[in-house]
């Protein structure tokens, strides 16, 4: 069994109940833990909890973060 933890994390609002958080998260399991970057897309209900549609992650390289990075402001 897998269970997560969300180490630090980001959130912007947009549009109507819209959310995107970014956080730092581990996997921790019986084989040992792994950290990871964690893009999520979702929206905020009536009653004020979040709801999650789309995830996105990353490893933990910088090769590929600064990657990342540096294209999105390029699109």
């Amino acid at each position: 069994m897998v269970t997560f933890e969300t180490l630090k994390s980001e959130e912007i609002k947009f549009g109507n109940n819209n959310f995107l958080e970014i956080a730092r998260k581990k996997a921790i399991s019986d084989d040992g833990e792994n950290e990871f970057i964690s893009i999520s897309r979702g929206f905020i209900t009536p009653n004020g909890e979040k709801r999650y549609r789309k995830n996105f992650t990353l490893p933990l390289n910088s090769e590929v973060i600064d990657f990342v990075v540096e294209n999105l402001k390029k699109v």
